[in-house]
């Protein structure tokens, strides 16, 4: 915010009347013709959509009131929802995957992750969807057997068992593991090496010391990108559509080509995703907030996770830990054993407490309570 300062009182006095006191200054606002102009665009702007929308004619929201809860559309809504939470929970495991074997040590394992990022990001969703619906035309039976074609143990028809749905979830739940492999990876790569090293110290294996150290530590960082994910994955299902997915978008074209409203289950079908969207936005938000650095939640979540069968710290507890903590990590850095039977000396304060009244001082006077 951007002020002047102006003299309030040209000759200001001091209390016994006298002049020359300090001045009183007065704070303006400078103007600002450019911001209340672009404020009134906007408000008319949106007034003007507003109107157009609501009073247009050719925009039937009798029919919108009339679909809005529709069965058709509720069970639309539904695998909507379906799609996306498996999606989301597989494409999460498979980021996780992913990640840490970008993190490994092996070049053969880090090759493989990158080529699998490379691709799935590098095609479009679109493309994927169609390729797993065709799945067909590659390869008319899908089968458990011996590999380089050898005999098969169990065979089915692949029409079968890649439905639209089927094939929904493959393409999506892939395509959305290249994304959170990278979200994933700088997560992890945002925590200390120090707390790595911590956990090994304690003689946690690498496994324990990634699940109770790290991704505790770099959920803050994971978090807001996962949750703009998820948002975006309710409004991506559908492109399903092509693959007659039986999602939202899918029964609401359905029934534009049936009764030609298409305007109005348009409308439908979005305001729907504008109720999905707002309550994935709202839960985002919370957990962020659950998650923000440097919050106690997240300090009581490590330590629980550090000390397995324990309840978590509080606030108290938690910084009492802390100079011991440090402490052990200077002994284990000069490789010296601390005595902690020797108790620290006394300070000033604390001798002068000690000494009863009317005891005398090393100069032999009498020092007072």
């Amino acid at each position: 915010m951007s002020v002047s300062l102006t003299a309030h009182d040209p000759a200001p006095r001091s209390p016994s009347g006298e002049p020359g006191g300090e001045p009183s200054l007065r704070l303006v606002r400078r103007p600002r013709p450019g911001r209340w102009l672009a404020i009134a665009v906007a408000v008319f702007g949106a007034a003007w959509i507003a109107y157009t929308v609501i009073v247009n004619p050719h925009l039937h929201w009798d029919i919108v009131a009339q679909y809005q809860f529709d069965a058709v559309i509720l069970a639309g809504l539904w695998v909507t929802v379906q799609l996306t939470l498996v999606s989301m929970a597989v494409g999460v495991a498979i980021g996780v995957l992913v990640a840490v074997m970008q993190l490994s040590e092996s070049p053969v394992l880090r090759a493989t992750a990158s080529a699998y990022t490379w691709f799935f990001r590098g095609t479009p969703l679109l493309v994927q969807l169609i390729f797993w619906f065709n799945l067909a035309l590659l390869f008319p039976v899908i089968g458990i057997g011996v590999p380089f074609d050898g005999p098969k143990l169990v065979e089915w028809q692949t029409n079968q068992v890649i439905t639209g749905f089927v094939a929904a979830l493959l393409g999506l739940s892939i395509n959305e593991g290249a994304y959170m492999a990278e979200i994933v990876r700088a997560g992890i790569q945002s925590v200390d090496p120090g707390q790595r090293e911590a956990g090994a110290s304690l003689g946690m294996s690498n496994r324990q010391v990634l699940r109770r150290v790290v991704l505790p530590q770099a959920m803050r960082v994971i978090i807001p990108p996962f949750g703009n994910q998820f948002v975006s994955m309710l409004k991506t299902t559908s492109l399903v559509s092509v693959i007659a997915g039986a999602d939202l978008m899918t029964v609401s074209q359905h029934l534009y080509l049936a009764n030609f409203e298409v305007i109005a289950l348009l409308m439908v079908a979005s305001i729907w995703y504008l109720v999905l969207t707002t309550v994935a936005s709202v839960a985002q938000h919370a957990i962020e907030r659950r998650y923000r650095p440097g919050g106690p939640p997240l300090r009581r979540r490590v330590l629980t996770h550090l000390r397995p069968g324990r309840s978590a710290p509080d606030r108290t507890t938690a910084d009492r830990i802390a100079p011991d903590r440090r402490a052990a990590e200077r002994t284990a850095a000069d490789g010296t054993i601390p005595d902690h039977t020797t108790p620290a000396a006394p300070t000033a304060a604390e001798r002068q407490n000690a000494q009863p009244p009317g005891s005398t001082g090393r100069d032999g006077q009498e020092e007072s309570a």
